[in-house]
């Protein structure tokens, strides 16, 4: 079987890696400002393998995800006011102000819902898949986990069926190393790789870095092109890191569960940092995409505040 790999938009892609990284700081930034209405997990340091994977996919096609969702979310195309007007609190959400970070859909872009419950979301991509399947419009299904979510009994269920029925099921897993402050040394047998674990199951499998962008580009690519070939699912881990802590906007380097050292060395091959010059060498100065980011960005949290100062009571009702 060949798999043909159309070539990437790397501008594309840098567009929502910087997407990502401008919303996420600023809610950093202002969650502390006590508005926002709900606990948030952050993806700052995450952004590459949705940004990557989404120039595979179009809105046709579907996307679940984790409590970590903003940057699935965003890759895929989701509003960006109401996923913040979702976080704030309030009725123009995109969960009507009732669901909050960990809870966000846009069905208009495929983004069909996050869970705030580990392993939660899988069972429902898989289950997505199988009416993509049955619907055969070429659509598939993307279900994102993160690396303690194959500890679920669900994720064996899902894969299992997956394998078995024959799904256009990508399951893409962020393997940022830890489960809340557990690494994952501590969770699982010395020296397993859950890509082969997982191939043992019957998927095919791969690995990818995210401090690699050609490794990235290439597995990324093959695997979608694989699932649309085949029908069949394909399971991509992806080496990645959370540069702040598992749950709200602070730096947690204080705790001592990661060696500090080695946070900060990865940090120097930032992926974001690696696209820009990249892009630099290419002759491309993404210093234009920044600024239109850097406003559009202002512009959604403006709105917002707008909405806040309109006569809004507590709890997000008029």
């Amino acid at each position: 079987m060949v798999h043909s790999v159309n070539k990437p938009d790397l501008l594309a892609i840098y567009r929502r890696m910087r997407l990502i990284r401008e919303i996420e700081t600023q809610i950093s930034i202002r969650y502390h400002e006590g508005q926002m209405r709900c606990p948030t997990h952050l993806s700052i340091g995450q952004e590459a393998p949705p940004s990557v994977l989404s120039e595979y996919l179009t809105h046709a096609d579907y996307a679940v995800s984790t409590h970590r969702s903003h940057a699935h979310y965003l890759a895929k195309g989701g509003d960006i006011e109401a996923m913040l007007a979702e976080i704030y609190g309030l009725p123009e959400g995109c969960s009507m102000g009732r669901g909050g970070s960990m809870h966000l859909a846009d069905k208009s872009v495929g983004f069909m819902g996050s869970s705030a419950i580990v392993g939660n979301s899988i069972p429902v991509g898989v289950g997505l898949a199988h009416a993509a399947k049955l619907e055969n419009k070429g659509r598939l299904a993307v279900v994102y986990i993160g690396d303690a979510a194959v500890e679920e009994g669900v994720f064996y269920e899902s894969a299992n069926f997956a394998a078995t029925a024959e799904l256009p099921v990508l399951f893409l897993c962020e393997n940022n190393g830890f489960s809340v402050y557990t690494a994952f040394d501590g969770r699982q047998p010395k020296g397993r790789e859950i890509h082969q674990m997982v191939g043992a199951i019957g998927l095919e499998s791969s690995h990818a870095s995210s401090y690699n962008f050609n490794e990235l580009l290439e597995r990324t690519g093959y695997a979608v092109n694989y699932i649309r070939e085949s029908g069949r699912p394909y399971f991509l881990e992806i080496e990645t890191m959370r540069y702040l802590e598992h749950c709200g906007p602070n730096n947690d380097s204080h705790l001592g569960y990661r060696n500090n050292e080695d946070v900060e060395q990865t940090k120097l091959r930032d992926p974001l940092s690696q696209l820009a010059q990249a892009l630099r060498d290419d002759g491309k100065d993404p210093g234009e995409i920044n600024t239109q980011i850097e406003n559009r960005v202002q512009t959604a949290f403006k709105k917002i505040q707008d909405l806040l100062n309109s006569g809004l009571v507590e709890g997000g009702q008029k």
